[in-house]
């Protein structure tokens, strides 16, 4: 299926788990808020301040070193090499454990500091440091689920990680109400209960992978590698994991650079542009549902040298996630009030956010479609286009929201002008990377 099934049905087959499993995910960050927020304003505060890193977490080891992981195994698949496949998997489970490593010395023993200066104080700041502690000492959990979650991908397998991560997010919802509020006598943790409940969702995940790896129950069998640990294997694994990380950080870059901007204009504009924004992370995910798929076909058809074939998966990929993004976009340019009308009631920020989506939302087609290219970037094992098209992004949006602002004065409608048109190149570039040499071989 993965070498020679129709197109079309064969992303959507492929998809289909990771999509659910994106679903599940997005209530699980419901049920966080929902719960923390019967504890009062201060508890959601301190879950916002975590926020941010919370998601650079799944984002990279998911998508990004999860990506990385994936690409080097489906290739090795392609080209017929099993054990090649098997030692990536072997080495993409130590970069995970070093990545988590690197997640828990940052976020904990620095964590203090990083919340602080985004602006935690009081009992905001210790409930963040609280809640973090417990979410970044077991972020090997995390770590170790997703990594083996993108071996499986990897090998064609969607089902397995995704069904695997779905279950375990259904058990998520109700253990985070339990462990934070004290339901069925279990200890109430407060802020700390959606992190210990993710942690332990994440742990049950791990297991079961564990299992379908070591037991002959997957396409490949996870083991010490024959030949020991080999630089070489950690780089072609590296080389897409950790620009994809870098890629990572120059997208929330982005909303942060804009947001600083944006700040000259009031309160109202940053609460209208920070909800509408909400909505362009919310775009990713549905991104990976398709894209993570792209990955694996991609890198398995590259493998097997049929660039046409990889090409055509791409492109078709593409076309489906930014038709989605497109649809969202569309609607909340026409009706922007089904989605700001969720979070606030205050008229300058209603106003803000109307301006944004009514200029940037026309965008989120090609938003979509990069993404989608992105992921699908990852499974040939060159990501200097991805880098290239996100600095571009960066400079259109911020530069050209500088010329907006400070001598044009056309104030935030030229600002979210720029932030459109960065979308746009964002898109554009990738579009091109597909031409380039790594696509055809």
């Amino acid at each position: 299926m993965m070498l020679h099934g129709p197109i079309v049905p064969t992303i959507l087959s492929l998809s289909a788990p990771n999509v659910l499993n994106v679903a599940m995910q997005s209530l699980v960050s419901i049920g966080d808020g929902f719960f923390v927020g019967q504890l009062g304003t201060v508890e959601l505060a301190a879950l916002a301040l975590v926020f941010p890193s919370q998601m650079a977490l799944g984002q990279m080891s998911a998508g990004a070193m999860g990506g990385g992981i994936s690409s080097s195994v489906a290739r090795a698949m392609g080209s017929g090499n099993r054990a090649a496949a098997e030692a990536a998997a072997a080495h993409g489970l130590a970069i995970a454990l070093g990545m988590a490593c690197l997640f828990a010395i940052v976020f904990v023993g620095f964590g203090r500091s990083i919340y602080g200066a985004l602006g935690g104080s009081g009992h905001a700041l210790e409930g963040a440091t609280a809640f973090a502690n417990v979410l970044f000492l077991g972020c090997f959990a995390h770590w170790i689920a997703n990594s083996l979650a993108s071996v499986l991908r990897g090998t064609g397998d969607m089902k397995t990680p995704g069904y695997a991560l779905v279950a375990t997010a259904a058990l998520q919802i109700p253990l985070t109400g339990a462990l934070t509020l004290g339901w069925f006598g279990l200890p109430a943790l407060g802020i700390r209960g959606p992190a210990a409940s993710a942690v332990i969702s994440f742990t049950l995940a791990a297991l079961w992978m564990a299992w379908r790896l070591t037991s002959g129950h997957a396409a490949i069998r996870l083991h010490w590698p024959t030949d020991g640990f080999r630089r070489a294997r950690f780089d072609d694994i590296l080389k897409v994991g950790l620009i994809a990380c870098l890629v990572v950080i120059l997208t929330n870059g982005t909303v942060l650079l804009v947001t600083g901007l944006i700040g000259r204009e009031g309160d109202a504009a940053i609460a209208g542009y920070g909800i509408g924004s909400r909505l362009e992370y919310m775009l990713v995910p549905i991104s990976f549902g398709i894209g993570a798929a792209l990955t694996a076909l991609v890198g398995t058809n590259i493998g097997a040298r049929q660039y046409a074939r990889a090409h055509r998966l791409a492109w078709s990929g593409a076309l489906m996630a930014g038709a989605v993004a497109a649809t969202i976009g569309v609607v909340v340019a026409i009706w922007p009030d089904l989605w700001l009308g969720l979070f606030t009631r205050d008229a300058g920020a209603l106003a803000s956010g109307r301006t944004y989506l009514s200029i940037v939302g026309p965008a989120y087609g090609f938003f979509g479609l990069a993404m989608a290219l992105y992921f699908a970037s990852q499974g040939t094992g060159e990501m200097i286009w991805p880098v290239v098209a996100n600095l571009s992004r960066i400079v259109i949006a911020v530069c050209g929201s500088l010329f907006a602002l400070d001598v044009m004065g056309w104030g935030t409608r030229g600002l979210f002008t720029f932030v459109a048109l960065g979308i746009v190149s964002f898109s554009a570039i990738l579009a091109f990377s597909t031409t380039r040499p790594a696509w055809r071989g």
